[in-house]
């Protein structure tokens, strides 16, 4: 019976080798669901990058993960986002890092809102807030220097709105 959960989740990461970005999920891993399961559906365990550090918070990797990836997880258990830091993984409207802010706001039309970056006056943070209603407790954050998309996030709307991660 182990072997199957490996084999299984290998199958399913076969399934979505894209690990495109949703607000819902990244690649296979809907937000919301374990880091248990997360493991199951990857065939590669995650690991916490800060055990302890900060109570209740967490971000996972993964070898299985794209590069420049990682999961923020609550309570130990619950994957709640996942940040995207180098380019080769887009949005399912195909942003990345490197993408110009016009295109963010061309993919995303009427959904875009800018607001304060605070650490950075002179580069806003683009806020998409979902057209379907069913979609509120969902949301992506995109970071913006220079004109160009520097990092981005996307998952539960109240995790996706910390700033600083679990700092």
């Amino acid at each position: 019976m182990s072997l199957r959960l490996p084999l299984l989740g290998f199958l399913l990461l076969a399934l979505d080798t894209n690990w495109t970005v949703g607000i819902r999920a990244f690649g296979p891993i809907r937000f919301g669901t374990t880091v248990a399961a997360a493991t199951r559906l990857t065939g590669d365990s995650l690991r916490f990058q800060n055990p302890g550090l900060f109570e209740g918070c967490d971000y996972v990797t993964s070898p299985a993960l794209p590069a420049g990836t990682s999961f923020m997880v609550w309570n130990d258990s619950v994957v709640v986002r996942v940040d995207v830091t180098k380019p080769g993984v887009a949005t399912r409207s195909g942003i990345q890092v490197g993408s110009a802010e016009a295109a963010v706001r061309a993919a995303y039309p009427g959904r875009i809102a800018t607001i304060p970056n605070p650490y950075d006056d002179a580069n806003p943070l683009l806020s998409f807030t979902p057209a379907d209603r069913t979609d509120s407790a969902y949301s992506m954050v995109f970071e913006i220097a220079d004109g160009k998309v520097t990092g981005f996030r996307a998952g539960r709307r109240d995790a996706v709105e910390l700033a600083e991660g679990c700092a």
